[in-house]
């Protein structure tokens, strides 16, 4: 999969951590030896904004790096200047859809919990715009559409050559709830069959009879980049979400989605328990 720029920013922020930490050196320390504060070192550290490469390459060599060590980096501080696609869009995006469909540009792995509705990726058009105009009541029709938009151009990145692994666990609730009218939630449960057969698309139903589990909080993802400290997890909210990335919260929500995982129907009894809903009255 190709290595983005905010993955590129949030990589280059973690290697200089560990250098500067290999190195023994303060944040206060380092940062003099290049003529930088502590706070900009720290918010290069900490993978937020941008970064010049020529500070970058100082660092490098106090910190004693290797050539190769210098170079990659250097690379990694000028890649993270690249915009993604929806930087072109002529309407603006809400800031945590902005993060998200950043983050999600360069995943390798995406694990969802979802209670109320069909995971976004997973969605047709027609649920998309039904759910949309039911969070967002005063949202005018316009506006409707260009979110629907934008969510219909994220899916494309499962028809990449190299796509993400998307799994999800979909509580029944989300599978039951009439979202848009009957049509509209057929069509929807269809197209979720349709998909989860696809190879790198796992989807699992979390049934009422398993009764109380590990997410009662509600909705959740877990993004994974292509190591660890590049992992995210997103946690729905009312009016946008939650990211967070230290390391026990990481852990907390890795460990509820094994729980739900394991919790939830096997792929086979899940497909057959979404064609049963399908054809319900």
């Amino acid at each position: 999969m190709a290595v983005g720029p905010t993955t590129r920013r949030r990589q280059l922020g973690a290697d200089l951590r560990r250098l500067r930490e290999l190195k023994e050196l303060t944040l206060e320390e380092a940062g003099a030896r290049v003529g930088i504060s502590k706070a900009t070192l720290s918010r290069y550290e900490t993978k937020e904004g941008t970064v010049k490469w020529p500070v970058v390459d100082a660092l490098c060599r106090e910190y004693d790096a290797t050539d190769e060590e210098r170079s990659a980096l250097i690379e990694l501080a000028k890649g993270a200047k690249i915009q993604g696609w929806w930087r072109s869009l002529a309407d603006p995006i809400p800031e945590s859809m902005n993060l998200m469909l950043t983050l999600e540009d360069e995943v390798v792995r995406e694990d969802h919990y979802a209670c109320m509705y069909i995971p976004g990726l997973l969605q047709t058009r027609a649920y998309a715009e039904a759910v949309h105009r039911a969070s967002e009541v005063q949202c005018p029709e316009r506006e409707v559409q260009h979110m629907v938009d934008i969510r219909m151009k994220r899916q494309e990145l499962l028809d990449r050559a190299e796509p993400p692994h998307i799994w999800c666990v979909i509580d029944e609730a989300a599978i039951r709830r009439l979202v848009g009218g009957r049509e509209v939630m057929c069509e929807q449960l269809e197209h979720l069959l349709t998909q989860s057969q696809r190879p790198h698309i796992t989807v699992q139903v979390l049934p009422f009879a398993r009764g109380a589990h590990a997410a009662a909080v509600g909705s959740f993802a877990v993004l994974r980049g292509q190591a660890r400290e590049l992992d995210v997890v997103y946690v729905d909210l009312i009016g946008g979400g939650l990211f967070m990335e230290k390391p026990q919260e990481l852990d907390r929500y890795k460990l509820a989605f094994e729980y739900l995982s394991a919790q939830a129907l096997d792929f086979e009894s899940s497909a057959e328990l979404i064609e049963q809903i399908s054809k319900e009255p």
